[in-house]
């Protein structure tokens, strides 16, 4: 669970002619793969006359290509997978750690169609946010590279995955932003997991999907400020201490033994719940309630201690098992039974863990049973946050709209400057000898104030954001 990472999809779209002789024709270029040329082809793709060896025509088929898609607005487009469909063995192999976020983004960004990319990958999902020249090249680019780099095929990403674009893409970033899209509604853990998508973005990886980003942190604080969804909803790590307590023998909660393995940020909301059920934890500095035992020990000394425990949670960013069967069976069994809880993804503890007698395996999967509290009331929040979601999209589509006009605006401001600059020069020439310093200063600010506000209205129109 302390892992985080993110991903994405696409459909394909052919241009080749079908059965057209390629020696009845010309042939021209586009890309590395050679297409027959036919009047249907020449019409629809290029407007220009090209023989196989003509240079400049293939010169204007390049630039062609490229005007088809500068002429009309990138497209933002969302890829993910996510627990709700997705199983847990896929979301493990696609998971991205975030030390590697930035790398997966400079690839991303080097594809053909792809301008600007962001990694959103935790133990729940992963989903990958591009602002793609081309809706379909895209999304098929970046689930190649999904595939390539997973070794799961293209087919089974797309079997469970979710494809957005634009208003819909961004809609649902700031509705996981706020906690909505979460196993655990409301849950503030994946808010700090989008501020650290940002915080990657911030060595100039574009302007729109770090300004999407951006615009869903504010969402996120928003939706949880004004309608306390956060303050009702159960956490990750709250609902595997639910899920022990439940899945415990009844009367022996109060005597087990409980051993959190992993000093992450996971790690210690676990053992912040533990120790408001008055039970021992093992990480010292940051919590000593009074009677509760803290007792911490190194990684090395895992395997001995779970011999001892009850209660196993695991949470590291591990992406190898650090239970195994062989690990296990060889540990004396503590009373009538041992749980696991792993919140860990990739999981830390081995599926064959199961197979043991006397030992039980939970994992994120295994949360859901947790979850059903408070159920009416978070419902109720939960539209009162989407009312917010749907107020920030509508900003963020605004500003995304002004970044349109910025070239105007920059013309239109130089163009009143020139205009008024020389006609301030034409004044001073005839009247300037007359007045002091202060009235020329004075002449200057007055005409400066006056094509401001002149500017204000169409300003305010063309930037579309109200600002």
């Amino acid at each position: 669970m302390a892992a985080v990472s993110g991903a994405f999809v696409v459909t394909q779209t052919s241009l080749s002619s079908k059965h057209h002789s390629p020696s009845s024709s010309p042939t021209m270029l586009l890309g590395t793969r050679a297409f027959p040329m036919n009047n249907k082809t020449a019409r629809g793709l290029i407007r220009c006359e090209l023989s196989s060896s003509s240079v400049s025509a293939l010169q204007q088929l390049k630039k062609s290509a490229i005007d088809r898609y500068t002429k009309e607005r990138s497209s933002i487009v969302v890829i993910g997978l996510s627990i709700h469909t997705t199983p847990l063995e896929m979301l493990e192999k696609l998971a991205i750690p975030v030390a590697e976020w930035p790398q997966a983004i400079s690839e991303l960004c080097a594809l053909n169609h792809i301008e600007e990319a962001a990694v959103l990958s935790t133990c729940n999902r992963m989903e990958i946010y591009v602002l793609a020249l081309s809706q379909h090249r895209g999304v098929r680019e970046v689930t190649q590279w999904m595939s390539k780099r997973s070794g799961i095929l293209v087919s089974d990403i797309c079997h469970h995955w979710f494809l957005l674009y634009n208003k819909d893409a961004t809609q649902h970033l700031f509705e996981v932003s706020a906690g909505l899209d979460s196993l655990v509604l409301g849950e503030g853990q994946i808010l700090s997991q989008v501020k650290q998508v940002k915080e990657k973005l911030r060595n100039g990886f574009g302007m729109v999907i770090p300004g999407l980003f951006e615009k869903a942190i504010t969402a996120g604080k928003r939706a949880r400020a004004e309608t306390g969804i956060a303050s009702g909803a159960v956490s990750v790590s709250s609902a595997a201490v639910e899920l022990a307590f439940t899945k415990l023998p009844p009367g022996s909660a109060s005597s087990a033994t409980m051993l959190v393995v992993g000093a992450g940020k996971m790690g210690k909301l676990v053992i912040k719940h533990l120790v408001a059920k008055e039970r021992v934890a093992a990480i010292q500095e940051e919590m000593i309630p009074s009677g509760v035992e803290i007792v911490y020990k190194p990684l090395d000394e895992m395997l001995a201690c779970a011999g001892e425990a009850n209660v196993i949670f695991t949470s590291t960013a591990s992406e190898t098992p650090l239970f195994l069967k062989e690990h296990v069976e060889s540990l004396p069994l503590p009373g009538a039974a041992r749980l696991f809880v792993d919140i860990s993804v990739p999981r830390n503890v081995g599926s064959c863990v199961t197979e043991l007698e006397g030992t039980q395996v939970y994992n994120v999967d295994d949360l859901k049973e947790v979850v059903a509290a408070n159920k009416e009331d978070m419902a109720r929040k939960a539209m009162e946050a989407q009312d917010i979601i749907t107020e920030e999209t509508k900003k963020f589509e605004a500003w995304r709209d002004s970044l349109q006009t910025v070239p105007t605006i920059k013309k239109l401001r130089r163009k009143t400057d020139r205009i008024r600059a020389a006609s301030i020069e034409k004044f001073m020439s005839k009247y300037g000898k007359d007045m002091d310093k202060k009235t020329k200063e004075a002449v200057e600010d007055l005409t400066r104030a006056m094509v401001n506000k002149i500017l204000h209205g169409p300003m305010k129109h063309l930037r579309c954001d109200d600002t």
